[in-house]
């Protein structure tokens, strides 16, 4: 009796599993041909069959919350393997003003937001993360899908994404204590050491990588994936256990990673990476509540049009920093419009804590209207620049 009841649940597993797949395949193949991100269309068939959706799917939470959790680690993984170490040095230090006004101009709007909507310094503090970080992701898919990896503002867009990138080795620890709600020594304690953590493997992936590329280095496809996965999933699971983002420990080894082991391993993980990240996605989705929305929708739309402009200004000046003319700067602030994983990464922080209820689905909200609003005005931000600005360059 066991075993048939078993069988039976596995039978189910694999029908609901099966389903979802064809499902995302569906909405990625949609997605593909309107040029779009598939995030918002996962995020949508989340909402629909979560609560107050059409209907829940059977599968184990558990199963969900792991593949989850390996989704974004390899989204963020692939993610560093885009930079190499002299990259990440040069971004830092070509880019700092930009990165100072990416700050000011992004997260400030969402802290104020929070304050209006009566909220604390703990969603504030979250909502001026959310409303900051662009989706490095989505931007680095788009840019490649448009061909414009090679043009002369993408290195100032790329050089505002890892500021936020890196910024974010710091942020997340801290906000993860903070909503743990922890006493204020063993805040502190814990805090101190997420930090100390990550500068030391900021530092060892910048310094000594070469010695992990060595050590995962392989003839064999199978032997490289598997050490690059092995190495990935351990590091993840340790930064975890030091209360660093266990997505930040998976950047890292990215970036450690060089040469022809990079390339490699980056076309070996996407196709993991875009399986297990769609299960992140729709996991959130199925997360809120779809009921929840409707409330929260015009400040999402209102937040969205505020830091839509926002990162435009940022992009703007980025680009202008390094004598973009005015076309490529319109390019560059709308390429950073987009917001993904890691806003939503810092909206799931606070499932299950005190934090007020609301800020999931306006977060949800916000990110699902700026993944669509910014890939499709980054394909067209060459047709919204004024002609008279462009004749004004010109004549210069």
């Amino acid at each position: 009796m066991l075993l048939a009841a078993a069988s039976e649940d596995v039978a189910l597993a694999f029908i609901e599993l099966g389903l979802i797949a064809l499902g995302l395949a569906v909405l990625a193949r949609m997605s593909d041909r309107l040029g779009v991100s598939p995030i918002p269309a996962y995020l949508v068939a989340g909402l629909l069959f979560g609560e107050g959706g059409i209907a829940t799917p059977e599968l184990s939470s558990d199963f969900l919350r792991l593949a989850a959790q390996i989704g974004i680690v390899l989204l963020l993984l692939t993610l560093g393997l885009e930079y190499t170490a002299d990259e990440l040095r040069d971004g830092l230090r070509r880019s700092g003003r930009a990165g100072t006004v990416d700050l000011f101009l992004n997260a400030l709007p969402g802290a104020a937001a929070a304050f209006l909507l009566g909220w604390g310094p703990e969603e504030a503090l979250l909502l001026a993360g959310i409303t900051w970080i662009s989706s490095s992701g989505v931007i680095a898919k788009v840019l490649a899908d448009l061909g414009r990896m090679g043009n002369r503002e993408t290195p100032a867009v790329l050089a505002v994404l890892v500021i936020e990138d890196l910024a974010m080795t710091i942020y997340l620890p801290i906000v993860a204590v903070i909503v743990a709600n922890e006493a204020i020594g063993d805040a502190a304690v814990s805090i101190s050491v997420a930090i100390a953590a990550t500068t030391i493997a900021l530092f060892a992936a910048l310094r000594y990588g070469h010695h992990l590329t060595r050590a995962v280095s392989a003839r064999s496809d199978e032997a490289l994936l598997l050490g690059v996965l092995g190495a990935t999933l351990l590091v993840a699971g340790l930064a975890q256990e030091l209360d660093v983002s266990a997505a930040i420990g998976a950047f890292l080894v990215g970036v450690a990673l060089s040469g022809t082991v990079q390339q490699r391993a980056s076309e070996l993980i996407e196709p993991l990476r875009d399986l297990f990240a769609a299960l992140f996605f729709v996991l959130f989705g199925l997360q809120v509540d779809m009921r929840s929305l409707p409330p929260v929708l015009l400040g999402a739309g209102l937040l969205a049009l505020v830091t839509g402009a926002t990162k435009v200004v940022t992009g703007w000046y980025a680009a202008k920093q390094i004598g973009v003319a005015v076309r490529g700067r319109a390019r560059a602030g709308a390429a950073l419009i987009a917001r993904g994983e890691f806003s939503i990464v810092i909206a799931g922080l606070t499932l299950g804590s005190t934090v007020d209820e609301d800020l999931v689905p306006l977060a949800a909200a916000y990110v699902l209207l700026l993944a669509i609003a910014g890939p499709v005005l980054t394909r067209f931000a060459d047709r919204l620049v004024p002609r008279r600005w462009q004749e004004a360059r010109d004549s210069r």
